[in-house]
């Protein structure tokens, strides 16, 4: 069973001496949270994404979503499906024309890609029983 989440925090500490950046998701119909730890890169693009912050020139989440598009695509969904030796994992649910395509992911990336499209988030039951 999947259970709809939503980016609730983005935290981001930059500095000489720390260099850690996380993102906590959220159940949208319940009380159930959990952090997972994403690479300061990551974390910036999904913080300029979800603020619609526009750059000069395409950053590759931007480029990814624009390949989407191109490509008469919509960005279905996201899914994190499995929690693997302290790793999660994620699909990102793509559909054309009727057909779906699901594109294995790490959740920081399909997450930063969809900010731009306000995909919804989706965690497998299981991996929520892991980590809460």
């Amino acid at each position: 069973m999947l259970v709809r989440m939503s980016l609730a925090r983005i935290v981001i500490v930059d500095s000489e001496e720390d260099k850690m950046s996380m993102i906590v998701l959220r159940e949208v119909d319940g009380d159930r949270a959990f952090p997972i730890l994403i690479g300061i890169h990551e974390a910036y693009a999904i913080d300029r994404r979800t603020k619609h912050i526009m750059v000069q020139r395409p950053m590759t989440h931007d480029l990814i979503e624009r390949m989407i598009d191109s490509l008469d695509c919509t960005i279905e969904q996201i899914v994190i499906n499995e929690l693997r030796d302290s790793t999660f994992y994620a699909r990102l649910v793509l559909s054309r024309g009727g057909e779906t395509v699901e594109i294995d992911s790490r959740p920081s990336d399909a997450i930063a890609v969809g900010a731009g499209t306000d995909a919804p988030i989706f965690v497998d039951e299981s991996v929520l029983q892991e980590v809460c």
